[in-house]
């Protein structure tokens, strides 16, 4: 996936959810950061997102945007809803 795809995954969760900040967790988490990574960064087809204030919505994100979905089938990546839960930060 590259940063326009990610970004179009942000706006199409946004049209799902009617929430306009989400959390990006795991491998493509990096494309926040680094607009254009090695292409080994690029390899996977999705990411893991969940709305910041809604983080009850990751079943409205994988109905419409998951993995099967049209979306995938049209653009050849996808969106997983995940939760707070998925990723667990150390404390400190």
């Amino acid at each position: 996936m590259t940063r326009e795809g990610l970004e179009h995954l942000i706006r199409a969760s946004a049209a799902v959810t009617d929430q306009y900040e989400f959390v990006i967790v795991g491998s493509q988490s990096i494309l926040g950061a680094i607009p254009n990574p090695e292409a080994v960064f690029t390899m996977s087809a999705e990411a893991d997102i969940y709305p910041l204030a809604a983080p009850e919505l990751p079943d409205k994100i994988d109905g419409a945007l998951g993995e099967g979905s049209q979306f995938h089938e049209t653009y050849g990546y996808y969106a997983q809803g995940v939760g707070p839960d998925t990723a667990v930060l150390p404390s400190g």
